[in-house]
């Protein structure tokens, strides 16, 4: 599944992105966005939808057995039946009641994670990049001529059409083949625990990415470089066994804590962490720091070292220095950030069908128990719902990505350097005193 998956991602991510960015062709400012929609369709959401669609044994339905994030997704993967190791680690937790063993498939896995995690970082090394240049030029494209302009309309066309179109429609009419329709009673529910923990998840996992990538662009300490790179490991950990490292110690300290309160003041505290949406909370975070980390610290290491030279020079300290030169300048950074935290957290299902308290279901939960029951209909609708409440924030960070060098072109003027506007040193209010 992932080299099949990696190498399907390789030629289609990036024959797509270097369409759109080195050539002009029929659509190409629409594929500029567009083909980022598929992020707001889960995996699991695509496996049921293609599975009423084209039945399990179709060439179609063999091929979708992978998609994005192929080691971490569980939905898919077990809707399908297909043996992985998040899927053994589920079955083994639940069905099995063996903790231990859990464990250990869990410790097996992460540790192939941090092989592909040293290796990652190996291809990289000692690569930096930022802006030294006071111009911010967009690349020159030049124009496809023939037959090619429309190849490369299909070409772009269909990882939209497969991913994101498709689906939805096929969603749609699984809804409407209900006839006639009741809003289920938990709806709202669904609805308003996947935004709260979205909301909460992605506020807090953005706020700590830019403190740490603050930290590591000023304090230029090896330790914080080691927390920083340890801090972004979670995203390539699978959230079941998050799940599994995150309950345990939880589950146990929820325990202790209850009996010696019982002992002592003869109270029950009941499962603080566990017992509630704190837990998964914490869980989210681990899982997905690292999306707000890798995307700040991005940010951070595309403005020149100079910018921070000449406002410590004016005499700015750290703090000011974060909060009227690093602030103004990431603000579209941050943003994407929360967006990015927000979508996957609003999709993710192994960490929530492990650790979410009893009566608490998301928007990703009730679909999958929908489907695994064999109602791919009324699978439907909180897919549906899924689909519609991420493709807001997904069409923003879509317009984002795709305006960013336009932004940058029209802030080469500014004496902030390039696509910065004011905010260089004079727009902080240093006038040189």
């Amino acid at each position: 599944l992932m080299l099949g998956v990696g190498a399907g991602v390789l030629v289609v991510g990036v024959a797509t992105a270097w369409l759109v960015t080195a050539c002009r062709f029929p659509g190409r400012r629409i594929f500029e966005w567009a083909l980022i929609l598929p992020l707001a369709v889960p995996t699991y959401v695509m496996a049921y939808a293609y599975t009423d669609f084209f039945q399990f044994s179709g060439p179609l339905q063999s091929g979708l057995r992978g998609l994005m994030e192929t080691l971490a997704d569980y939905g898919a993967v077990s809707y399908f039946g297909v043996q992985t190791f998040t899927t053994g680690i589920y079955r083994t937790w639940f069905s099995l009641g063996d903790r231990v063993a859990a464990s250990q498939l869990s410790a097996g896995l992460l540790g192939f994670v941090v092989l592909l995690l040293l290796l990652e970082r190996w291809s990289r090394r000692r690569a930096r990049y930022h802006r030294a240049d006071a111009g911010a030029r967009r690349p020159a494209r030049f124009d496809l001529q023939g037959w090619h302009r429309y190849g490369a309309a299909v070409v772009c066309g269909l990882p939209v059409l497969m991913g994101f179109v498709l689906p939805a429609l096929v969603l749609l009419s699984m809804l409407l083949s209900l006839g006639e329709f009741n809003w289920p009673s938990h709806y709202g529910d669904w609805i308003s625990n996947t935004l709260l923990l979205g909301l909460v998840t992605a506020t807090v996992a953005t706020g700590l990415a830019l403190l740490i990538g603050s930290a590591l662009r000023l304090g230029r300490s090896r330790v914080l470089a080691v927390a920083g790179r340890l801090a972004g490991l979670g995203y390539a950990i699978p959230g079941s066994i998050i799940a599994v490292g995150v309950l345990i110690p939880f589950a146990a300290f929820d325990n202790g804590l209850d009996s010696w309160m019982r002992e002592v003041f003869g109270l029950s505290t009941g499962l603080l962490l566990t017992g509630t949406a704190a837990g998964l909370v914490f869980a989210y975070l681990v899982r997905f720091l690292s999306v707000s980390l890798q995307t700040v610290n991005s940010g951070f290491e595309r403005l020149s070292p100079s910018l921070d030279a000449a406002a410590q020079s004016l005499g700015a300290g750290e703090g000011r220095l974060l909060r009227r030169l690093h602030l103004p300048l990431l603000k579209g950074t941050l943003l994407t950030a929360f967006l990015l935290v927000f979508v996957d957290v609003m999709k993710e299902l192994p960490a929530t069908l492990i650790m979410r308290p009893f009566n608490f279901d998301t928007l990703a939960v009730t679909a999958h128990n929908f489907a695994i029951d064999e109602r791919l209909a009324e699978a439907a609708l909180p897919s549906l719902t899924i689909v519609a409440v991420g493709l807001l924030p997904v069409i923003i960070l879509a317009r984002l990505i795709a305006t960013s060098s336009t932004v940058a072109a029209a802030g080469e003027a500014g004496p902030g350097g390039p696509g910065f506007g004011l905010a260089g040193p004079q727009a902080m209010g240093y006038q040189g005193k």
